[in-house]
């Protein structure tokens, strides 16, 4: 299992952390952010496919920002898979 880290970019979430097993999310955090429903994102994703769930959540928009902390977890889980 390898942890990673991503700092998303503007959005109130600082920091996502996750590790990956075989292609599968576990242990999903956020710092900062709507609490709540950032733990419900980590709740739904755990045990899910990292690139199944970053095909869904990419392009997701908050408040016309042009991104999200979900768009953010998107890049995230890219950037982790293009790693692996």
């Amino acid at each position: 299992m390898s942890t990673f880290s991503y700092t998303p970019h503007g959005v109130c979430s600082r920091n996502i952390t996750f590790d990956l097993e075989d292609g599968k999310i576990y242990n999903l955090r956020f710092a900062g952010g709507c609490n709540g429903n950032l733990k419900a994102i980590g709740l739904l994703l755990e045990g899910a496919d990292a690139k199944q769930a970053a095909d869904t959540l990419r392009g997701n928009d908050c408040g016309g920002r042009g991104t999200s902390c979900a768009d953010q977890l998107s890049k995230a889980l890219d950037q982790a898979l293009a790693q692996a």
